[in-house]
């Protein structure tokens, strides 16, 4: 069995939970294919006493009849129990089983898929509800996990509940994708082993999502374990985005919509101009899809720094869905042109620059580490000043760290096959960024230029004038 690899914060506080001697409601979100499941199964081993997983579009007499299986194999008999008629009389069936399991440990509970046990007239979350507060929070070693893919209906109906669970969810857990130290730790685990340049090929594509990752095969490169996961028409991710989506929520058109038209601006849109490419004559309806997408890890919010929160931008940041729209949406599937010949063409490059800028946005923490800059309060976002003249100058920023310590690090990303070269050419446009951004913000802090690249940045005269401090790829990996 793969070891349970990183989740070092989320193992911690399912540790707190199990120790605490007291009845926990815990509540597990994150993006399908995340690993929540695994999470739940590797940590509390032998001390689950019951396991249920809804069924997608399934009538409540079916999933009544998984819960009878689920409680016969957790009794360890081969006699089924009849299935209850209802959810109120499954519950007092788990208190009867759990109520005759000796001995003091604890006892974990765990619902999986809980949007698709909890559909509308199954009465499943009324008698969740009950069965928490007429017993299982009077029992101390009585631990209940419930999780779900569908982030936004987990946060309404479960953390945000009004009705018996509010404020009954004594931890809340948002499972997020590997970081790339985690995907190299995983890769690892599994006699994959790659170098860092490798790996971040990988992330482009697949993201940190594990059950993707787990597709990688020892021997091949990265550029032929995408083909074969990708392309390959049994590959498992060539029907993925067209399930992705649908599985997360309930009427996912609008929120595919969103994530095309974002694929399209990778420099990512303003809610106005949003609504204005979407054709939308109300942003009722694209506040709240904006905001499942956020809280699912589709998109973020980037505040551009020193502007009004109005002025922030919303970016497709899900590594899978902008490979797809990009590479893999309008290939056809009797076309014999692969991955491998589409790698090092001037679209690859123009991709795989934003792709890499995308990884460093997910990484703030690890560049910060290799800055010497953990332990410093910071604010990080984009900069951007158009000219409002012809004789103006413009300038954009990848990515900008303010620092308390009265520092300023402008991040030039940077992704290269070799040690990227700073020539005179670039040096001249380095220089003039950081003069119209000095002058536009009229900033009193120390301004530091910071190179973020795959190999570093070649030592010659332009290199030795102009940048303070380099973050390179194998450092975020490590």
């Amino acid at each position: 069995m793969t070891p349970l690899i990183g989740r070092h914060q989320e193992q911690e506080t399912l540790g707190r939970a199990f120790e605490s001697n007291e009845p926990e409601l815990i509540a597990l979100i994150g993006r399908r294919r995340v690993g929540k499941t695994f999470l739940v199964r590797s940590f509390f081993k032998d001390s689950l006493r019951f396991e249920m997983t809804g069924i997608h579009d399934a009538q409540r007499s079916l999933q009544l009849r998984n819960f009878s299986d689920q409680l016969a194999r957790a009794m360890k008999t081969d006699l089924r129990p009849e299935p209850p008629k209802d959810w109120y009389e499954a519950f007092q069936q788990l208190i009867r089983f759990l109520e005759t399991k000796n001995g003091k440990g604890r006892k974990v509970v765990f619902f999986d898929e809980l949007p698709w046990l909890a559909s509308r007239r199954s009465g499943f979350l009324s008698a969740l509800e009950h069965f928490w507060n007429s017993w299982a929070s009077r029992q101390p070693n009585v631990l209940v996990v419930i999780c779900g893919s569908a982030a936004s209906w987990m946060i309404d109906h479960i953390i945000n509940n009004r009705g018996g669970l509010y404020q009954r969810v004594t931890r809340k857990l948002n499972l997020k994708p590997f970081s790339l130290a985690e995907v190299a730790e995983y890769l690892k685990s599994r006699s994959v082993r790659y170098e860092p340049r490798q790996i971040a090929e990988l992330y482009m594509a697949l993201g940190g999502i594990p059950h993707y990752l787990r597709e990688v095969r020892s021997g091949l490169s990265a550029a032929q374990n995408i083909e074969q996961i990708c392309f390959n028409p049994q590959g498992i991710l060539v029907d993925e985005y067209s399930q992705l989506y649908g599985s997360l929520f309930e009427n996912p058109d609008r929120h595919v919509e969103i994530i095309e038209t974002l694929a399209r601006r990778l420099g990512g849109l303003t809610r106005g101009n949003l609504l204005d490419a979407l054709e939308y004559t109300s942003g009722g309806r694209l506040t709240k899809t904006i905001e499942e997408l956020m809280v699912s890890g589709f998109i973020e919010r980037v505040e551009p720094w020193g502007k009004e929160s109005r002025d922030a931008s919303y970016r497709l940041i899900d590594e899978f869905s902008l490979f797809y729209l990009k590479w893999m949406k309008r290939r056809s599937r009797s076309s014999k042109a692969t991955w491998l010949d589409k790698r090092g063409t001037p679209a690859w490059y123009a991709w795989s620059g934003f792709a890499f800028e995308n990884i460093c946005h997910r990484h703030i923490a690890e560049i910060k580490r290799e800055l010497g800059i953990a332990s410093v309060e910071t604010q990080h976002g984009c900069w951007q000043y158009r000219p409002k003249s012809t004789t103006q100058q413009g300038a954009q920023i990848d990515l900008l760290i303010d620092r308390r310590d009265d520092v300023i690090n402008l991040c030039e990303i940077k992704y290269a096959d070799d040690q990227f070269v700073i020539d005179q050419k670039y040096a001249k446009q380095l220089r003039q960024k950081i003069d119209v951004f000095r002058q536009v913000t009229k900033t009193r802090k120390t301004v530091h230029l910071t190179m973020i690249t795959t190999f570093g940045v070649k030592q010659n005269q332009y290199s030795s004038d102009l940048v303070d401090s380099q973050v390179i790829l194998s450092g975020l990996v490590r």
